[in-house]
């Protein structure tokens, strides 16, 4: 089993950050992700690198800042890795190191079965072209509507908005990504969601839905929710940040990970071929105006996705680009 962590340890320090003797690396984990951690050190001081492991305190939830120390550190290195409990992609101090010219993936809700899968050590060559088809697919578009058989059906404009492509390449000065890898990942224009979301996969620490999870959304931002314990608890977890931007309609991600399997893990759902997800609350870390405090995706299944009134780039679940 430990070789099994040494081989994705390689495809995280090799393939997708590129690393290169004498960099300075730091791995970023918590008291839960430690045994994730250590082999990506390992793997970074085999590669000659000027290697950290820094171990913190687990994060409350997904999108809370890490603490300062930490913060300052991830500014100050050439490369940094996070198999974290809950995300730090979408916190200031993500985004500062980024700005500052490092790059560096998240891991967030890393798991032993996501840590060993086939999604984590996939050709990220091939992964990469398929973002790529997505991305050219989703240039000069202004609206989008998603539907689903469970009744998603949601509309949205992105005109302006810069395209995120999740690759798994992470070998250039400022590029950052989340790895696993694979999806393509958009922060829709505040205010100009309407319709129903229906998340009938995975939603970020809660798992894969026993119910579907309805969301009405109104001017931008999710108005109520149906859908038994699961809704409740989403509910709850975005009035429990105390800010009305928690329900912002903040993302729109289509996975492109060919390998990636549903697991019951947002981390690799978000990945899986033919799904879309959307997110609630912050997405001011990759071109949207909302500062939340949390960020919280959900995944719709088998959708069809309609830019521009005119051109279906996925139906019930197939890519026709």
């Amino acid at each position: 089993m430990t070789s099994d962590y040494n081989k994705s340890a390689r495809v995280v320090i090799r393939d997708c950050l590129g690393v290169k003797p004498n960099e300075k690396v730091l791995i970023i984990c918590d008291t839960e992700t430690e045994r994730f951690g250590r082999p990506l050190f390992a793997e970074a001081l085999n590669m000659n690198a000027e290697a950290t492991l820094l171990i913190m305190k687990p994060r409350s939830r997904h999108g809370e800042e890490p603490p300062e120390q930490v913060a300052v550190a991830m500014r100050n290195v050439d490369v940094f890795v996070a198999p974290t409990k809950y995300s730090l992609t979408h916190t200031q101090a993500r985004k500062m190191a980024t700005q500052a010219g490092v790059r560096g993936a998240t891991m967030p809700g890393i798991t032993d079965e996501i840590f060993l899968s086939d999604a984590m050590i996939a050709d990220y060559s091939d992964v990469k072209n398929r973002v790529e088809r997505m991305g050219k697919a989703l240039q000069n578009v202004k609206k989008i509507v998603i539907t689903s058989p469970e009744g998603c059906n949601l509309t949205l404009y992105i005109d302006g908005r810069p395209l995120h492509l999740d690759t798994g390449i992470i070998h250039n000065k400022g590029d950052f990504g989340n790895l696993p890898a694979g999806e393509v990942y958009v922060a829709p224009i505040e205010g100009t969601a309407e319709g129903i979301i229906v998340f009938d996969g995975t939603i970020a620490s809660i798992g894969q839905v026993t119910k579907p999870v309805k969301i009405n959304v109104k001017n931008g931002n999710a108005v109520s929710f149906e859908g038994g314990s699961e809704a409740n608890k989403l509910e709850q977890m975005l009035r429990g940040v105390g800010r009305p931007e928690a329900f912002n309609i903040a993302e729109l991600g289509i996975g492109c990970n060919p390998h990636a399997k549903l697991m019951g893990n947002l981390l690799i759902d978000e990945k899986v071929y033919n799904t879309v997800h959307i997110a609630l609350g912050d997405n001011s870390t990759f071109g949207g105006r909302t500062i939340a405090g949390i960020h919280i995706d959900g995944v719709v299944l088998k959708p069809t996705v309609v830019v521009n009134d005119e051109k279906t780039i996925i139906k019930d679940g197939a890519w026709l680009i």
